[in-house]
């Protein structure tokens, strides 16, 4: 960031000696260039403007009249209207200076201050979501202990509500976590992504029939392998399947293919459950956006980290009724 500036102090300084070489090498008698190089100085005024607020616009004017004035000195013709002229642009140049050096120091201030806003915004969304989705455990928790203390309804009933709300407590933690620190990638080449997806699968598949939904897989038959981080990539396609099993109905099926492209291979999840509509697709990777009951609306945007850290791409298609399907491409090896 130091060095961009100071580029553009070297840009700003430049330009103006270059101007005023311009005005000290031509001929005084030439009026219309004379006229035409003043009209130049706003540019460096600007530009310092622009970087540097008002205190940039107002030290590159103050520069430019530094080296303007030994020229209007020099080059005196006593001539009322003609040196008035030279003098108007002079303070009609300060004027500019002042006014954009001003106003673009309280459009940055102001937009400094939406920053602010937003990000306490922003703060108070995620405190929220996280206390609401841990309160609700927490007060699962308590109640089915204080039950248990007290001898009522069917201890091991009881105790597996409390085992189920504290892992979702869990979850919600490992989440945020997940979300908050960059992602570390431990990169493997050559692993196999048949045996991670197949994991993946193997991981959703005790839901899938709870909930009465067919878990369909299917992969090439010969390796492929690919440079990847396999505990990552297989934590965001479980995240997927999930979705996919709970946006189904009973007796749907989920389907989990793999194909190889030439440059990369694609990996797509699909299912014939609600879909979204346009909304929840176009916020669907925007961290703490959910119109589910439960979750922290985090999972999407961990997984879109996860795929992109490859280098990869994902992609969402959505309609109300007839289902949604997931897209990744992943290259085979990273750059």
């Amino acid at each position: 960031m130091t060095s961009g500036r100071n580029y553009i102090i070297a840009a700003i300084v430049t330009s103006t000696l270059l101007i005023t070489y311009l005005h000290y090498s031509t001929n005084p008698n030439i009026h219309a260039l004379h006229d035409i190089y003043r009209e130049f100085y706003y540019i460096p005024i600007l530009i310092g403007a622009l970087v540097f607020g008002l205190r940039g616009a107002v030290l590159t004017y103050l520069f430019v009249f530094v080296l303007y004035l030994p020229y209007i000195l020099m080059n005196w013709t006593g001539i009322f209207i003609t040196e008035a002229n030279r003098f108007l642009h002079i303070l009609l140049q300060g004027l500019f200076a002042f006014f954009a050096g001003f106003l673009i120091d309280r459009d940055r201030k102001h937009r400094e201050q939406l920053e602010k806003e937003r990000y306490l915004a922003g703060i108070g969304q995620v405190a929220t979501t996280i206390v609401h989705d841990l309160k609700n455990s927490l007060i699962t928790i308590l109640g089915f202990a204080k039950r248990i203390q007290k001898g009522k309804g069917e201890t091991e009933s009881a105790v597996q509500t409390i085992i189920d709300s504290a892992q979702n407590m869990q979850r919600v933690v490992h989440d945020v976590l997940d979300f908050a620190k960059p992602i570390q990638l431990n990169i493997k080449e050559n692993e196999d992504i048949r045996s991670i997806i197949k994991q993946a699968c193997n991981s959703c598949k005790t839901k899938a029939e709870e909930e009465g939904i067919n878990l369909l897989l299917d992969l090439p038959a010969n390796p492929v392998n690919i440079a990847i981080d396999g505990f990552h990539v297989e934590r965001a396609i479980v995240n997927l399947i999930n979705n996919a099993i709970e946006a189904s109905i009973k007796g749907q099926k989920v389907t989990v293919n793999m194909m190889s492209e030439k440059n990369h291979l694609i990996i797509k999840i699909k299912d014939h459950g609600t879909g979204m509509d346009k909304e929840t697709l176009k916020n669907i990777f925007i961290p703490f956006y959910t119109k589910k009951s439960k979750g922290t609306g985090l999972g999407m945007s961990i997984v879109k980290k996860v795929i992109e850290g490859h280098q990869g791409k994902i992609s969402i298609e959505s309609q109300i009724g007839k289902g949604t399907d997931v897209t990744i491409e992943l290259p085979y090896k990273l750059k």
